[in-house]
Formats: structure tokens, sequence, C-alpha cells
């Protein structure tokens, strides 16, 4: 069974814990690629990252993009909604079927 991670800074992310959720609190832009490496590494499935968090390491998901697991999802901090976490899951859908699924346009 795979295991679900939270990555960010801890006033974002500690209250996952509650959901039995594994958090990894970083500081850094070495923290947070270091941690995203190891966690790909084990059996974890979905990991949750903040905004803020990705955006320091975006060279990084880019390598995840195309993989199946683990599931990389951006969600907002405690600074605020970037709209990035939703820009990102409109980019997949779309890719997957071919529309934009907010204006039904096709790509």
């Amino acid at each position: 069974m795979y295991k679900i991670a939270v990555v960010g800074d801890y006033d974002s992310i500690y209250g996952f814990a509650t959901l039995g959720l594994s958090i990894c609190p970083v500081r850094n832009r070495e923290e947070i690629r270091d941690r995203l490496r190891s966690l790909a590494e084990e059996d974890y499935g979905i990991i949750y990252i903040t905004e803020a968090a990705a955006a320091e390491v975006s060279d990084e998901l880019e390598m995840y993009r195309e993989k199946t697991l683990p599931a990389i999802i951006q969600i907002p901090g405690v600074s605020g909604n970037t709209g990035a976490g939703v820009e990102n899951v409109k980019k997949t859908v779309e890719q997957a079927v071919g529309s934009d699924i907010l204006f039904g346009g096709v790509s």
C-alpha cells in the first residue's frame, strides 16, 4: 500500500499529521529537492507540496511529471493560494482529455 506525504514549511503542513499523513517540513531548496527524491524512492504514491516549495524546485518537479508514481500535487500554504496548483491540475487534465475543462475549448 502506498503512503502519502506532505512537503512544505512547517506552519503550512503540521495539521496534516492529524490525518495520518507523513509531514516533511523543509526550509530551503536543497532540503525540498532531497526530500522529494527520498520520498519518490520510497513507497509514496502521493506527495502534496506547498505551492511555495514547488516554486523553489520547479525543475525537479518536471522529472516527475511524466511518471505515474508518485503523483505530486501542489497545495496552498499558509501564505495563501497562488493558483499554481489549480493551473497544474488543469494542464494535466487538458493533456489527458485534449480539452480545456473550464472553458470547453479544444487544444
